[in-house]
């Protein structure tokens, strides 16, 4: 098991990553196969990151998004392993339900395609068409076209067809309709490949599996471990200093925190070129995200109304709107005892995006009166699907933006990292300040559990060459 705190550590190692989510578990990972020592140290008290999950009342509540890609069996079993990969199982029953149209889908291409053929009257031509341009999509691609520039391109004039592509990804990466295409294009093309998956037996037995994997190939992993600043010295990252300041060395330091937590707070704006700090001050942090857990009594039950049900009462889609803190747009996550089979448990998960000013600026009492007003309106939601839920649960609670921001120290709580900007500072920065770099959530190969996985893979190859050169 996980060290608690960094006592354990050894002086020096060849590799410190910092932070355990889903990136950080998979360059440690990749990392100490091919020989490197690697020590892992987590300012919380499990690992995960945004990928975790909490305890109430006999309930275990997952944290994060609850969908991920089919690339995702693949991703895990050539980087992690065959149980792991064994563990993921298709959600079937998406469920859209708002003003303008009302559906159920196993949100593939051929479903989707019949649907848009089918129920919305769109030419098969322009569907193949539209698929294959997203599925071509690249992240150096031209970034001119919008999101807006190319529904319009496609389906002019039909802002249920919009709502229908658009809604979905921005719960996922926190996209809008007026930014680059690329950003909306490549996520949509991975989940439409053949459906959403999640992990069998929730989020607690994923990140134990992998924590098992890791510690298993030599990785040394310290939870209350806070790191306080990188440590560098003419130029070169030299290691960390944690717990009252003390040093353990590393030629190279694998940041899995935020790239603007990691710039301006952890290694310091002073160690690195002024142009790079000018590129820096550029990035826009993404959105964060608020969640309501319900927990149902020992006992209780409903019918299957879905896996996911994305949710809105507003009349067309808007990005603002989602955002905002009356939102009337939510996914709603329904755990079954299927999902967890150890627990025999209903739960479910109440997701909306949100902004984390609009939640910091509340004094304690208006805090906490906000919590509560959001989760009545989800509880008042959700009954509209499942009579009766509010008697059933035995357990309510909220998280906001701010919440985010205490358990992962991610500026401003962004539940989805940077924009498409803070993909090229996080990509360059070992080039600029020799053994540091960056592993998370920037950009658009970086959206959800499958980005951050194989962006870890992506960054433990710079790393080993780097260590190698």
């Amino acid at each position: 098991m996980p060290y608690k705190s960094i006592d354990k550590a050894k002086s020096n190692y060849d590799v410190i990553v910092i932070g355990s989510g889903l990136g950080g578990l998979t360059v440690s990972n990749r990392l100490a196969r091919a020989g490197h020592s690697v020590l892992l140290l987590e300012h919380h008290h499990q690992p995960g990151g945004l990928a975790t999950w909490f305890k109430r009342k006999g309930h275990i509540f997952d944290i994060s998004l609850h969908g991920f890609p089919y690339g995702m069996v693949k991703t895990c079993r050539k980087y992690w392993n065959q149980a792991i990969k064994d563990s993921i199982v298709q959600l079937k029953n998406i469920v859209f339900d708002n003003p303008q149209f009302s559906l159920k889908t196993t949100f593939d291409r051929h479903d989707f395609s019949a649907i848009l053929r089918d129920k919305f009257a769109i030419n098969q031509a322009v569907i193949d068409n539209f698929f294959n341009t997203v599925s071509g999509m690249n992240f150096y691609d031209d970034q001119s076209m919008t999101t807006r520039e190319l529904f319009d391109k496609f389906f002019p004039g039909r802002s249920d067809v919009h709502r229908l592509l658009m809604e979905p990804i921005t719960y996922a990466n926190g996209s809008t309709l007026d930014e680059p295409a690329i950003t909306y294009g490549i996520v949509f093309s991975n989940f439409m490949n053949k459906g959403v998956f999640t992990f069998q037996g929730g989020t607690d037995r994923l990140i134990g599996m992998m924590v098992d994997e890791i510690e298993k190939n030599g990785v040394t992993v310290c939870l209350n471990s806070k790191v306080e600043r990188i440590v560098v010295e003419k130029g070169k990252v030299k290691g960390v200093a944690c717990a009252g300041e003390r040093i353990i060395s590393a030629p190279a330091v694998i940041s899995n925190s935020g790239i603007t937590n990691t710039i301006y707070n952890l290694a310091g704006t002073d160690v690195f070129p002024e142009d790079f700090i000018q590129q820096a001050d550029q990035i826009k942090i993404n959105n964060s995200s608020c969640q309501v857990y319900l927990g149902i009594k020992k006992g209780e039950s409903f019918a299957d109304v879905g896996d996911l049900l994305f949710t809105s009462r507003a009349p067309e889609f808007d990005s603002n709107e989602l955002l905002d803190m009356h939102t009337s747009s939510k996914t709603f996550s329904i755990y079954y005892p299927r999902t967890r089979p150890d627990n025999s448990d209903y739960t479910v998960v109440a997701s909306m995006n949100a902004r984390y000013e609009d939640w910091a600026g509340l004094d304690k009492k208006d805090y906490h009166k906000a919590k509560e007003d959001l989760i009545n309106r989800s509880v008042d939601d959700l009954e509209r699907y499942i009579p009766g839920i509010r008697e059933k649960c035995d357990w309510l609670e909220a998280a906001t933006p701010k919440t985010f921001n205490r358990y992962t120290l991610h500026t401003r709580g962004t539940s989805f990292g940077t924009k498409f900007e803070g993909l090229n500072i996080s990509r360059s920065i070992f080039k600029v300040l020799p053994g540091l770099f960056h592993v998370g959530s920037v950009g658009i190969i970086m959206s959800g559990w499958l980005g951050a996985i194989n962006y870890g893979v992506i960054v433990a190859n710079d790393v080993d060459a780097f260590l190698r050169s």
